[in-house]
């Protein structure tokens, strides 16, 4: 369990292997690191693809009012490209392990950046609506597979660095975010002022994610994400008995919800308001930067504590500060809203925290990990699609916000109840 551990660092047995990801022997963990230059190359890996994870939806959200009225596009369409994600997400990250054991998880997190270079490029210009949405859905699932292999590729080459190397994979996924919804507008408007440039000018940052990882694109050895069973392994859950399991997965599922929401629809709340386009950007950038210092702060002290109920709560109560603020005084407050509603979005790392909390052993993590995942990104799938057609239908934001402030009071209950120092195998062992 994370709670057990001395700082965020993962105590790894002597009798662990480290592969040198360019096609060394496996040595053990106690006896050295993988070669100096590989070490480096896997970390710049690891930091560019982080940062491709989340530019596709946030520079959407940016131009979203530019994307409708250029594609003719609905209120209900938007919300569907804003639920698109979660699906994305549920459906390909679902089969990314399998991938990862048949052709080595540096190809396939290889051939997922090219997935999303190649969306990003031609989406803008594949005419139309549907052509928008299948370009966005191959970008999606380049980045899904990213989410599922990232932690796994951190586990399996820096057995020893858990802790630090996820913190700087998440400051970097955080930083990619705020990126996006901050320059968007300004590089469009640099560009002439045109949407489709705008947005495929994010490829080049895909593209260049590339690079780092061809070298490792032939490594198919066993590892996390491969690793047959040994004797003594425990075995398998029966994950959905347990009622922590479905707890973290409603949890994860309902975070996800309002994160997509405030990365989708977030900056047409502002510019509805009045506020310019460029600065609706901006605050969507702020919400997004928070990350960057919290996914360090939140995992140490949820480590730190006995029951990570009261984090969950504080993240709740900003939220919902923060919705209360975009109804009543969305000009006014908007940097204060910005600020909260980005610290209720850390509810993320805490997701992420909790799975390894929740479990005594490796396979009961990563069995914990694939259920929460994959169903709470189902769970997640209606809501921001729910969000563009009462917008639609009513006409403004205030059935929309109400939903946004009605689906943390659950988020709140259910992760308190994730947060109990409790273990699945405890629940859910055979």
């Amino acid at each position: 369990m994370m709670g057990r551990m001395t700082g965020e660092e993962t105590r790894t047995p002597k009798s662990a292997t480290v592969r040198d990801p360019a096609g060394g022997d496996a040595r053990k963990a106690g006896a050295g690191a993988p070669r100096a230059w590989t070490t480096r190359l896997l970390v710049l890996g690891i930091v560019l693809s982080a940062l491709n994870l989340r530019p596709a939806i946030t520079s959407f959200g940016a131009l979203l009012e530019e994307v409708r009225d250029g594609l003719g596009m609905s209120g209900s369409v938007a919300g569907l490209l804003t639920s698109l994600p979660s699906l994305c997400f549920a459906v390909f990250g679902a089969v990314a392990p399998r991938l990862a054991r048949r052709f080595g998880p540096g190809a396939v997190v290889c051939a997922g950046l090219a997935a999303i270079a190649t969306g990003l490029l031609t989406r803008p210009y594949a005419g139309g609506t549907a052509g928008f949405l299948a370009a966005s859905a191959l970008a999606l699932a380049g980045i899904a597979v990213g989410n599922v292999l990232m932690p796994v590729i951190v586990k399996r080459w820096f057995p020893d660095r858990v802790g630090s190397m996820t913190g700087l994979y998440s400051m970097a996924l955080a930083f990619g975010t705020s990126l996006a919804a901050a320059v968007t507008v300004p590089v469009t408007d640099a560009l002439g002022g045109d949407w489709q440039p705008g947005l495929a000018v994010w490829a080049a940052l895909a593209a260049a994610a590339v690079l780092p990882w061809i070298p490792f694109v032939r490594d198919r050895g066993t590892g996390a994400a491969g690793q047959a069973p040994a004797r003594g392994h425990t075995p398998a859950l029966r994950i959905t008995r347990s009622r922590t399991a479905w707890a973290l997965a409603v949890f994860f599922g309902l975070q996800a919800t309002a994160a997509y929401i405030t990365m989708g629809w977030m900056a047409q709340i502002f510019r509805d308001a009045g506020v310019p386009a460029g600065t609706a950007g901006l605050l969507l950038s702020l919400t997004m930067v928070m990350g960057v210092p919290l996914a360090f702060v939140i995992p140490r002290l949820a480590t730190r504590l006995p029951h990570q109920g009261p984090i969950v709560l504080a993240l709740g109560l900003c939220g919902l500060a923060g919705y209360a603020g975009l109804h009543f005084a969305p000009v006014g407050g908007a940097w204060a809203w910005a600020v909260l509603l980005g610290i209720s979005n850390c509810a993320f790392p805490l997701a992420l925290t909790m799975v390894g909390m929740r479990a005594r052993t490796g396979a009961g993590v990563a069995q914990l990990s694939a259920f929460a995942q994959s169903t709470g990104y189902l769970i997640s799938i209606p809501g921001p699609l729910l969000v563009g057609v009462l917008y639609q239908h009513s006409g403004g934001w205030g059935l929309p916000i109400a939903l946004m402030c009605a689906l943390m009071v659950p988020q709140m209950a259910v992760g308190v109840l994730a947060g109990r120092a409790r273990t699945v195998e405890d629940e859910a062992a055979r």
